[in-house]
């Protein structure tokens, strides 16, 4: 019996996929008929830099409470990369309508597929933890490294990428590192010298909806086994499209998106605002600077080697040998480590309540966690004014963005009666959604002041609401 030809066998040259519990399968280029001398996004993914972050952990804290939540940044930044391939293929033709100049499909999917596989590639051990309690000591963030990563270590492989999933780029194409770079930052101010169709790719990174949090969302979901609403990417992404306002959702998508925010909304609320996972963020507050100053001395843009050996894991193993070190501060860092380690929760909660936003529209204004657990201490009798207790606030949150902080924002929303794209405020659409703006909590040592310390904070928090001008 003769052999019957496949004719479409090159289909799966230079192909690979990856078996994801979230996009079932992810596609990833490789070398075509084997040639070593081709470069791919398989040299990307191989590197250290991106193998790194199977060292760093998605969720900080988190882990700690729900147990099956181990997955790592590597696990989310492929599942990144494959959704910002398929949110660019199916928004070139709108991207094309608004910039004529917009390179290639092939050129824009490749371009949207790095940045979404290189977003967190700046991150270091604890994730947003280390921005707020380290980075910021130079005036830096995730992003701000991850920029110097792409373009000072990994920009001549990126360079010599020549190809997306769907084939080729034209001739006079070569991927630019600065524009990867350029997608990652959230904007602080408008930059002129680049594309305005690269200004408008860059609001998949950094609007309401992202390629980020449409993958994190789902990720952390489901690798924690909380339940919620099931997110409708498929749907979010056909209704979304390019014009001149800017990123738009039509108006049929609108619902996909008000599920999509409540399923993020319940995620910051169950997950990284569980009182447990707050507690132990109290307790690695007072630790983590410490820490890495002596593990990572100095504005770590100076030494990038050294930032790509400072994960979790080299992280454990410092501080493990510390345990026994003849320097004092380092033993007693890491006698807390180990605390932490063994899951042994410091801090209790004590009182706890939330601040809707309908309390901030009648006036009720946030000071810091300090100034409220001043505002508590006066109101303790005099005998337990000297007790341990904190304060915690979850809109400080250092992990991505508040959702519950953002209902002042804007969506461009197209209307098809009209044919008018106009911003529709997203309070809007927060107003279908149950409000949980603030998590105000009291955490103490243990629960023996849980009563007095429970009437002293609702005092305060009612003494502040009265004394606050009303818009009513």
């Amino acid at each position: 019996m003769g052999k019957t030809a496949h004719l479409n066998y090159n289909f799966y040259k230079g192909m690979a996929l990856i078996a994801d519990p979230i996009h079932q399968y992810a596609f990833f280029t490789v070398p075509q008929d084997n040639d070593a001398k081709e470069t791919t996004e398989k040299d990307l993914i191989d590197s250290p830099w991106l193998q790194r972050l199977r060292r760093i952990y998605q969720l900080q804290s988190a882990r700690w409470v729900y147990p099956a939540a181990e997955h790592s940044r590597f696990q989310h930044s492929l599942g990144t990369m494959h959704v910002a391939g398929e949110f660019a293929k199916h928004l070139y033709p709108s991207l094309c309508d608004v910039c004529h100049d917009t390179p290639s499909l092939n050129y824009i999917e490749e371009l949207m597929r790095l940045a979404g596989l290189l977003h967190d590639v700046g991150h270091g051990p604890y994730g947003h933890f280390f921005d707020e309690h380290y980075l910021s000591n130079w005036g830096l963030t995730h992003e701000l490294i991850g920029q110097h990563i792409i373009i000072k270590k990994l920009g001549r492989t990126i360079s010599r990428i020549k190809r997306s999933p769907a084939g080729a780029f034209t001739d006079r194409e070569i991927l630019d590192p600065g524009q990867i770079a350029f997608l990652i930052k959230v904007p602080e101010a408008e930059e002129e010298n680049q594309p305005r169709w690269l200004h408008l790719l860059r609001q998949l990174f950094s609007g309401i909806y992202t390629v980020d949090n449409l993958d994190y969302v789902q990720r952390d979901a489901y690798m924690t086994g909380f339940s919620l609403d099931m997110v409708d990417i498929p749907r979010l992404r056909y209704y979304t499209f390019f014009t001149n306002e800017g990123i738009t959702l039509h108006q049929s998508g609108i619902s996909a998106m008000g599920r999509f925010l409540n399923a993020r909304l319940n995620l910051y609320s169950n997950v990284y605002f569980h009182r447990t996972t707050r507690a132990l963020d109290l307790h690695l507050q007072e630790i983590f600077h410490d820490t890495m100053t002596l593990i990572l001395p100095g504005n770590p843009l100076k030494n990038l080697e050294g930032y790509q050996n400072c994960d979790e894991w080299s992280l454990f193993n410092e501080v493990q040998s510390w345990l026994t070190a003849k320097d004092a501060t380092k033993r007693k860092l890491a006698g807390e480590w180990k605390k932490l380690y063994d899951r042994k929760v410091k801090w209790k909660m004590s009182f706890s309540t939330e601040i809707s936003v309908a309390q901030i529209h009648r006036g009720t204004g946030f000071s810091s966690a300090k100034d409220y657990e001043v505002k508590i201490r006066e109101r303790l009798p005099a005998k337990l004014k000297g007790i341990s207790f904190k304060v915690d606030l979850a809109t400080q949150d250092p992990r991505p963005l508040n959702p519950m902080a953002e209902s002042g924002k804007r969506v461009n929303i197209f209307n098809p009666v009209t044919g008018i794209t106009s911003q529709e405020p997203l309070e809007e659409i927060y107003r279908f959604i149950p409000a949980r703006v603030m998590h105000f909590r009291v955490f103490a040592l243990n629960h023996d002041y849980d009563e007095v310390l429970s009437f002293a904070a609702e005092n305060a928090l009612n003494a502040q609401e009265t004394a606050m001008p009303t818009n009513v």
